[in-house]
């Protein structure tokens, strides 16, 4: 579904819930790495690494919202409600990575 409505509302304006099908989550995690100098000049908001670094967190937002978008269309579903995203940390052995979360409710629609 290019179509498939994904919105952090409850419901979907012209449309009503027909079915509530499953909740759909997804996680993706990149190694910070690509942080490492982005805090020691975090100050310079309009420099380059400030534009390349926003880049990076859009590609990951997007990755997150492909990936409920996969997983609604494997269940049937003409969209997802409720979709909420969480930004996060994720350390352990030495290693520090940045995760997307993103959950969400796939459903099936009847217009009206």
């Amino acid at each position: 579904h290019k179509n498939m409505i994904i919105t952090t509302t409850n419901n979907v304006e012209g449309a009503r819930i027909d079915e509530y099908l499953q909740l759909v989550s997804v996680n993706v995690v990149i190694g910070t790495n690509i942080f490492s100098d982005w805090f020691a000049s975090i100050t310079d908001v309009f420099g380059g690494k400030s534009r390349t670094y926003q880049r990076k967190l859009d590609d990951v937002y997007e990755e997150a919202l492909k990936r409920v978008r996969e997983k609604a269309e494997k269940l049937g579903a003409d969209a997802v409600v409720g979709l909420k995203m969480d930004f996060g940390e994720v350390s352990g052995k030495d290693k520090s990575m940045f995760m997307v979360s993103a959950v969400g409710t796939a459903v099936r629609l009847r217009r009206m």
